[in-house]
Parts: C-alpha cells; sequence; structure tokens
C-alpha cells in the first residue's frame, strides 16, 4: 500500500538516487501520522485581546492616559489664550467672539458681523467680515476695516470691495495687534484724496 501510494504521488519520472531519497522522506511522513489537532482558540489565532493584554496592558493604559492628558492640558492653555487676548492682557475676543455692526448716515441699509478667530502663532487675530447693503464703490475705491482703541482709530486690519448682489460678500482680514479689553473695529470708505480713515459706513451696534 505504501509503495503504490508513493507510485502514485511520485509517477516513473523520477528514477535513482533521487526516487529513493522521496520514498524514504515519504515512510517517515507516513509513520510520523498526521499533526495533532489545534484548539478551536489556537486555531482562531491572536484577538486584539491577546495583542495588547498582559504584560504589554498596562504601559499602553500609561500612554493612553498621558495622550489624553497631553490633549486636555492643550484645549486648556488654548482657551486661556484666548480669553486673555495673547500676552496677558483681556482682550476683546475674550468677551464677543462676533461684533455686530450696523450701517452709519452714510450706508443707512448696512449690516455687517466680524467674527473674531483664534489668534495664530504669529499673534495676529484673523477676522472674518460679512456684509450686506454696502453700496458699490467706483474704481479705486474701497472699505477699509479699523481697529478703534480708546476712541481713537488705531490701526487697519484690511480692506475690501463689494461685488455681490444686495452689497454683500465676506472677507478674511487680519488684526496683527495685541487686543486690549475695550478694543472694537469700524469699517470705513475711502477714496483718492479723501485722507485715512475715510468716513464711517459701519459700527458696533452695542
Amino acid at each position: 500500500m505504501t509503495g503504490s501510494s508513493f507510485d502514485e504521488l511520485i509517477g516513473a519520472d523520477v528514477e535513482g538516487a533521487e526516487r529513493e531519497r522521496l520514498r524514504r522522506t515519504h515512510e517517515l511522513l507516513l509513520r510520523a501520522g498526521p499533526p495533532p489537532e489545534l484548539s478551536p482558540r489556537m486555531e482562531a489565532g491572536p484577538t486584539l485581546g491577546m495583542t495588547i493584554g498582559g504584560r504589554r496592558a498596562r504601559p499602553y493604559r500609561r500612554r493612553l492616559l498621558l495622550v489624553a492628558a497631553a490633549a486636555a492640558a492643550l484645549v486648556a492653555a488654548f482657551v486661556f489664550g484666548y480669553a486673555t487676548g495673547n500676552g496677558g492682557e483681556s482682550g476683546h475676543a475674550a468677551g464677543v467672539q462676533v461684533l455686530k455692526l450696523a450701517g452709519t448716515q452714510a450706508a443707512p441699509q448696512a449690516l455687517a458681523s466680524l467674527q473674531i478667530e483664534p489668534v495664530d502663532s504669529a499673534g495676529n487675530w484673523p477676522m472674518k467680515v460679512s456684509v450686506t447693503g454696502l453700496p458699490k464703490l467706483p474704481n479705486h475705491e474701497y472699505y477699509e476695516v479699523w481697529l478703534v482703541r480708546n476712541g481713537k482709530v488705531f490701526g487697519s486690519c484690511g480692506s475690501f470691495v463689494v461685488a455681490g448682489p444686495r452689497g454683500t460678500t465676506s472677507v478674511y482680514v487680519n488684526a496683527p495687534y495685541r487686543l486690549k479689553p475695550r478694543d472694537t473695529w469700524v469699517v470705513t470708505r475711502w477714496k483718492p484724496g479723501g485722507g485715512e480713515p475715510g468716513p464711517v459706513v459701519l459700527r458696533p451696534t452695542v
């Protein structure tokens, strides 16, 4: 039976010493019999619990706690920095995230919102200005956003033009200054020869 099984497997193509070597290997395998069956747990292979369990579970949990603590500290630092107005002084952004603006007699139908965003790594405050009802200006004229401090125009934060229907547009400007508690903003209209900052067209509603 062994010989016929071997002959069926190998065939007549292999001869000589090679055939005898293969015959001996075949007979050894038959004597050894089939390998023992695996338990269902071993047959299923490693699980996630096996991978991170045992001795490695404790360092893994420790790393997870450290990451969570670092993330919480980062969030706390961001909230504190945003609330203190970049540099220890209580900034305008601490109490107001969105400043509402209304039109003056120069633009009575205008409305706007100025959204103050988190300070960037360079100490600048990006702001999104969304307006409606501002008239479209002639060429070479534009609107300008100004930071106002102690009731006086302090510095420019950027300019824009209105091209959308009904005088609408949304633009990003920037306040590259250290903000203070009572800082606020206005929007003016600038035209050549008119001087700066120009007449105010939007001012805070409160």
